[in-house]
């Protein structure tokens, strides 16, 4: 039976990218192409999909009507139109490319490459790309995706979810996925990446990685199929040649009704003082003050759907004049929405008492389980409206050139920040309040801001040569154990190499539990830790790792942060984690290896300013301190109150000893058992962990219910509350979306379990240290003192201290750490002193 020649659109996707990259094309840009390939392609079938709008009111005007223009002529040519609730149009194609694939030779037109994960032996992608002023339709075959990309179509879903935000790249993203084949493969031997920087993003970024994989999968479960005498092309000709006149062509003026024709250039003194003059007291606005480098690029003000201006730096119009009046607005207004705050306080003058709210910080908020909240995604969902992106518009390099290199666009994304922060700013705060969620906005997240670019201004001090003589034990040490591993294995082999490794320890030494895959066996942490206790040249070969990490990380890594103050300014996020903790890039100081005594001592490269101390406080197991509280049983609450050891009492009661009969290995246990719990591990994962058999880890962990019944009944009830509203709340309100409980696949569903046990708990844990932090932060301001907060460290905060303001500073940072949240089991601190961080931790 011969195959059918089907074409399908993408006439969602298509008509954006006509109508933003050639916005004069729109819908004659599509008719023309659709027209192009029917002729060219001797389609017999044709169909169209676009996405399901629930509300069309807030699609870009213009946008909207070439949308409506173009489905009035494809359904004049009589081509079936899909749409389905749930569904965008990439998950309308993938379905019809489901149902069509058996007897069909597909031709998809469309301007998403999402789509060239559908491509297969019978099924060609054309995207068009701008040529001399048009669209122009490149193919992609099956064979030309291997080609240029090296990997199988289903594979891309990997690259797209690796590169994008985090500072990985499509070379890169490519090189991985064809190492390492799939997202789980990867992350299943995340030692074996070289590079520590991709290692370091990997790492930190895994759940936002994840959740991109999910939401870049295409779906092809929307039901519906193509009706083959239905969508005929035979008679689409007929239909065209008896229309009269172009479809695309209006009577009369052409009235520019786009969104960016609202968005004005404002140069002039005069005029600018004019638009100052209208923001009063009671103003509610979008505001976006545009910084680079420390220096302000341009100010954007959104003070009416109607009303959007962008102020460029020119003359009397200074940089420091717009951050002045920036301040000013902020200071007087009844609201001010921006995206991303802290990037602008360095030029912007307000303080944590002004009303000035972040919508990136609101959105995240409403939506924890997000890689990035930008202008053009909250527009996408708050105001359903479909914005390019500033990378769309202004590339990788941003605003950093924007307004000399490409104005029009950078003006266009300025205004499109304070247009949405002003349509979105009452929307996202209502939502907020709906959802329980006001307090945590109002009174840790936004306030946490100002503390973070506090500490991110003050910077750490390094010391150079410290560091370099670090680096240079470590090479010694590195050059030690790889003659050592050499020795033992009796070959000399690139340890760097998993493939050698594998080859090494799996063929030749015979050495069982070898995980073969498709590059070769697995040497990931997880398979040479279950061998260690009884091979030691695996244990060698682990603190290798840790050691080369270490090097290339910190002792190599480091020194390329530091800044001619000889200090490092990391950058500390609080829009990445799920869970509300705080992470750390640009380096990542949160992630140093502290399991060998090597590693713990990076730290004493970093040392206080002269005239000043660390001081170090610490959370004593906050998180077991909280489950105690939330579970409100009275055993666990009682072990606390008594202020003794809560792993041997654990101990004692699990393993029925008397407390001063406990083992030093029945304490080690009941410490895993404690901790494990928190993260609703499974008898599996505590097996592994201690190494014991899975019979006897379910054997500790009933006894560990039993002993403490609450906290059985908290945790259980935690899944089923879940279960019911769909997401995971902490003590103060903060919700995590656990989608993965209504998963009808077991490892998915397990792992929701997980997360609605452990994020109530990690949530309150994060929750305490960030208002802590705004305590710790504002006394000092408030007490006038000159120390400061210079890093957080999960539970952890470092003060760089006065030496005449150390007493001071010690009972501060104590007291308020201690106070920071009121429960039924005391919150302890332990504050220790010393002139580097090594000796003060």
């Amino acid at each position: 039976m011969s195959r059918k020649n089907v074409v399908l659109i993408d006439a969602s996707s298509l008509l954006e990218r006509a109508f933003y990259d050639l916005p004069a094309n729109g819908a004659a840009g599509v008719r023309s192409l659709v027209l192009q390939v029917m002729e060219g392609e001797g389609a017999e079938h044709l169909a169209a999909a676009f996405h399901f709008r629930k509300e069309k009111t807030a699609v870009p005007g213009e946008l909207l009507k070439q949308e409506d223009i173009l489905k009035e002529f494809l359904a004049g040519m009589g081509i079936p139109v899909f749409e389905k609730e749930g569904y965008d149009s990439l998950d309308l194609i993938a379905s019809l490319v489901k149902s069509c694939r058996e007897d069909g030779e597909i031709v998809i037109l469309s301007g998403d490459r999402k789509l060239l994960q559908t491509a297969g032996e019978h099924v060609v992608i054309k995207i068009p790309a701008v040529h001399e002023e048009e669209l122009e339709f490149k193919s992609w075959s099956l064979e030309r995706i291997m080609e240029e990309y090296g990997v199988e179509p289903e594979q891309l879903n990997g690259v797209l979810a690796l590169s994008g935000e985090w500072g990985i790249g499509e070379k890169t993203a490519l090189k991985l996925i064809k190492q390492y084949q799939s997202l789980d493969n990867l992350y299943g031997r995340l030692e074996e990446i070289e590079s520590p920087r991709i290692r370091e993003i990997l790492s930190a970024h895994q759940e936002e990685i994840r959740q991109k994989e999910k939401n870049t999968a295409l779906r092809d479960d929307a039901g519906v199929s193509l009706n083959y005498d239905a969508a005929l092309t035979e008679h689409f000709f007929t239909s065209i040649s008896d229309t009269e006149g172009n479809p695309f062509e209006e009577e009369g003026d052409h009235e520019d009704t786009s969104l960016e024709s609202r968005f004005q250039v404002i140069t002039d003194l005069s005029e600018a003082e004019s638009l100052f003059s209208k923001c009063t007291a009671g103003s509610r606005l979008g505001l976006q003050l545009v910084v680079e480098e420390r220096t302000v690029q341009a100010l954007s003000l959104c003070l009416s759907e109607t009303e959007c201006f962008c102020l460029i730096p020119q003359g009397f119009l200074t940089p420091g004049y717009l951050a002045q009046k920036a301040g000013e607005i902020c200071q007087k207004a009844e609201r001010v929405t921006v995206f991303h705050l802290k990037n602008q306080l360095p030029c912007l003058n307000v303080t944590r008492e002004n009303p000035v709210y972040d919508a990136s910080i609101a959105g995240y908020l409403l939506n924890p389980s997000r890689d990035s909240y930008e202008y053009h995604e909250l527009a996408a969902d708050y105001l359903d409206l479909s914005l390019p992106s500033k990378a769309d518009l202004l590339g990788k390099k941003g605003f950093q050139h924007g307004f000399e290199e490409n104005r029009e666009n950078a003006v266009t994304c300025a205004c499109y920040m304070a247009y949405v922060a002003f349509l979105c700013g009452g929307r996202l705060l209502e939502e907020l309040e709906r959802e329980g969620m006001g307090p945590v906005f109002y009174e840790i997240d936004m306030p946490l801001v100002y503390s973070l670019f506090h500490m991110e201004e003050a910077g750490i001090q390094v010391e150079r040569e410290r560091l370099k003589e670090y680096g240079d034990r470590l090479k010694v040490r590195i050059k030690e154990l790889e003659e050592k591993i050499h020795q033992e294995t009796g070959e000399n082999f690139n340890i760097n190499s998993p493939k050698q490794l594998g080859e090494v320890l799996f063929d030749h030494m015979k050495l069982p539990g070898g995980k073969k895959t498709k590059s070769g066996y697995s040497t990931a942490a997880d398979v040479l830790e279950k061998l260690a206790p009884d091979y030691p040249v695996v244990r060698l070969i682990l603190d290798y790792r840790q050691l080369t990490k270490l090097n290339s990380t910190y002792a190599d890594g480091l020194a390329a942060y530091i800044g001619p103050d000889e200090r490092i300014h990391g950058t500390f996020n609080q829009t990445i984690a799920a869970t509300g903790r705080i992470s750390s890039t640009e380096p990542n100081l949160q992630n140093i290896p502290v399991r060998m005594e090597l590693g713990r001592e990076i730290r004493k490269v970093f040392v206080p300013k002269e005239g000043c101390v660390f001081v170090d406080a610490d959370y004593s197991q906050i998180e077991l301190r909280v489950l105690a509280h939330m579970s409100g049983d009275q055993r666990l609450i009682n072990a606390y109150k008594k202020a003794e050891d809560i792993h041997a009492i654990t101990a004692s009661e699990v393993f029925h000893v008397p407390l001063d009969q406990v083992t030093s290995l029945q304490r080690r246990n009941a410490k895993a058992v404690n901790f494990g719990i928190v993260y609703g591990i499974s008898s599996f994962g505590l097996s592994e962990g201690l190494s014991i058999a899975r019979k006897e880890a379910g054997e500790y962990i009933e006894r560990y219910f039993e002993t403490y019944p609450g906290v059985k009944s908290f945790l259980d009830g935690l899944v089923n509350k879940a279960k019911e509203q769909g997401y995971a709340v902490s003590m103060f309100g903060r919700r995590r979306p656990v989608p993965e409980l209504k998963s009808t696949n077991f490892m998915q569903r397990s792992f929701g379990e997980r997360v609605a046990m452990n994020s109530p708990i990690q949530g309150t844990a994060a929750d305490i240290i960030k208002i802590a932090m705004i305590r710790v932060d504002q006394a000092l301001k408030d007490q006038g003192l000159k120390s400061r907060i210079v890093l957080q460290v999960h539970d952890e905060l470092l003060v760089e201290a006065y030496k005449e303001e150390l007493p001071q500073v010690q009972k501060l940072l104590v007291e308020q750490m201690k106070h920071a949240a009121d429960l039924e089991v005391a919150l302890e601190v332990e504050a220790n002193v010393g002139d580097s961080w090594f000796d003060a931790k």
